[in-house]
C-alpha cells in the first residue's frame, strides 16, 4: 500500500474539528471542499456542527440520575412514620421515575416544537395557565396540602399550575418585551401592563399560598424585562415595590413574621421545636455530612425527623451523605446550566433572534432563582419556603416542567447550530 493510500485511510475514520465560528456563514462554500478529494486520492471526512449542546444534555441527566438515588435515600424510611404506615419503603421511587419517564418524553415533544410556535402561542398560554392559577383554588378541585391549595388532582398524579406558570412567563416575558421593545422606556405603555400581569399571578399565589413560587415567577419577569432594555428608572421602581410587597406581606401576616424571627434565630428555644425545626435539623444534616459525608444511605435526619427530607430538603440529605464535596458538585451542575443557558440567549440575541434569546436567558433565570432560593433555605440563608431543587427533588409537576423548560432550551440552541451552518428555520 503506498502512503497516500495509508494516509487516507487514516483520515476517512476522523472527524475535523472545525470551531463553530468557522461554520457561521459558511453557505454552501463548503462544497468546494471536494475539490480536495481529487489530490493524492484523499477524501476527508465532512466536518460538521453538533446538532445541540450535548453537554448540557449530561448535566440533565446527571441532575435527574443523582435525584433518583437521592429521593429513594431520603424515603426509604418514611414508611416508619404512621403518616405513611401503609406505603412500601419504594412508593416514592417508583413515582419518581413514572413522573421522570413522563418528563422526558414531554421534553422531547417540546423540542420538536419550532420556537416560532411558542411565540406565536406565548399570550395564550400565559392565560391558559392564569385560569389554572383560578381553577386550584376552587373548592373540591384544587387539593389542599398542609394547609396549602396549590394541586389539581388527575387520578395518578397531581398538577401544580404554578409550575406551569414558571414555564408560562418565561415566555410570555419574552414576547411582551418584543412586541412591546418601542415602548420599553414609557411606564403606561412598556412597565404598567406587565407589571398588571405579574401581579394578577402573585395575588393568585398568595391566595394558596405559595410565596416560594411568586418569587421565582417575580425574578423571572423582571430580569426578562431588565435584559430586554426597560427603562432603568423603571427598573428600579419595580425592585423597590416588589421589596416593599415582600415586607408588606410579611409584616401583616403574624405566622409569616414569626417565620422570619424563627429564620434570624433557629436555635431559640421559641422556635427550635416550632417555626425552626426544619431549618434546625437541615443545619444538623450539614453539620454531620463535613466534607465527604456519612456515607450513601447513612443519614440520620431523613429517619423522620427531618420533614420533606426527599422534596423541599433533599439538599441537606445530600450534604449529610455525601458532604460538602457533594453538595459543591451539585452546585457546579446548576452554574452550568445556568451559564449555559445565557451563553445560549447572547448566541440568539447575535444572531437577530431577540426573543429566542430572551426565552433562553429567562430558562436560565429561572434555574437560577429557584436553585438559589431552595440551597439559601437548606442552609438558613433565606428564610423556609417550600420550592423544590429543580430536577433532584421529588414531585411530578415540577420534574415534568423542568424537562420541557431545558428541552426548549436545546431547541433554541439547535436552531442557532442551524442558522450558523447556513441553513433556515
Amino acid at each position: 500500500m503506498s502512503w497516500s493510500e495509508r494516509f487516507g485511510s487514516k483520515l476517512s475514520g476522523q472527524r475535523n474539528a472545525v470551531p463553530n465560528d468557522s461554520l457561521a456563514g459558511r453557505g454552501n462554500g463548503g462544497a468546494r471542499g471536494g475539490i480536495s478529494s481529487a489530490v493524492n486520492g484523499v477524501r476527508p471526512a465532512r466536518s460538521r456542527m453538533l446538532d445541540y449542546d450535548y453537554s448540557l444534555l449530561w448535566v440533565m441527566i446527571a441532575l435527574l440520575g443523582l435525584g433518583i438515588v437521592m429521593v429513594y435515600s431520603a424515603s426509604i424510611a418514611m414508611p416508619d412514620s404512621p403518616k405513611y404506615a401503609s406505603y412500601r419503603d419504594y412508593h416514592f421511587l417508583v413515582r419518581h421515575l413514572i413522573s421522570i419517564t413522563t418528563a422526558l418524553v414531554g421534553a422531547t415533544i417540546a423540542f420538536k416544537i419550532p420556537i416560532k410556535t411558542w411565540e406565536k402561542y406565548a399570550p395564550k398560554l400565559f392565560l391558559v395557565s392564569l385560569a389554572m392559577l383560578v381553577i386550584v383554588l376552587i373548592p373540591h378541585i384544587g387539593k389542599g396540602v398542609n394547609g396549602a391549595r396549590r394541586w389539581i388532582p388527575l387520578g395518578i398524579t397531581n398538577m401544580q399550575p404554578s409550575e406551569i406558570m414558571k414555564l408560562a412567563v418565561t415566555i410570555y416575558a419574552a414576547n411582551y418585551t418584543v412586541r412591546k421593545q418601542e415602548f420599553m422606556h414609557s411606564f403606561g405603555k412598556g412597565f404598567l401592563p406587565m407589571a398588571v400581569a405579574v401581579g394578577a399571578v402573585g395575588a393568585l399565589l398568595l391566595l394558596e399560598p405559595d410565596m416560594g413560587a411568586f418569587m421565582v415567577i417575580a425574578a423571572i419577569a423582571m430580569g426578562v424585562l431588565f435584559l430586554g432594555g426597560v427603562n432603568g428608572k423603571l427598573f428600579g421602581g419595580l425592585v423597590a415595590t416588589a421589596v416593599g410587597t415582600f415586607a408588606l406581606l410579611v409584616w401583616a401576616s403574624p405566622w409569616r413574621r414569626e417565620r422570619i424571627f424563627a429564620y434570624l434565630d433557629p436555635w431559640d428555644d421559641r422556635y427550635a421545636q416550632g417555626k425552626a425545626y426544619q431549618l434546625t435539623h437541615s443545619l444538623i444534616a450539614f453539620g454531620r455530612g463535613e466534607w465527604f459525608g456519612v456515607g450513601l444511605g447513612g443519614s440520620v435526619e431523613k429517619l423522620n425527623y427531618l420533614p420533606e427530607a426527599h422534596t423541599d430538603f433533599i439538599l441537606a440529605v445530600i450534604g449529610e451523605e455525601l458532604g460538602f464535596v457533594g453538595v459543591i458538585c451539585v452546585i457546579l451542575l446548576f452554574y452550568w446550566i445556568v451559564r449555559r443557558a445565557f451563553e445560549i440567549g447572547r448566541q440568539a440575541l447575535a444572531l437577530d433572534r431577540t426573543f429566542a434569546g430572551l426565552m433562553a436567558k429567562g430558562v436560565g433565570i429561572w434555574f437560577g432563582a429557584q436553585t438559589f432560593i431552595n440551597m439559601g433555605v437548606n442552609l438558613g440563608l433565606l428564610p423556609t419556603k417550600g420550592l423544590t431543587l429543580p430536577l433532584v427533588s421529588y414531585g411530578g409537576s415540577g420534574i415534568l416542567l423542568n424537562c420541557v423548560a431545558l428541552a426548549v432550551l436545546l431547541r433554541v440552541d439547535y436552531e442557532n447550530r442551524v442558522l450558523m451552518r447556513g441553513g433556515k428555520v
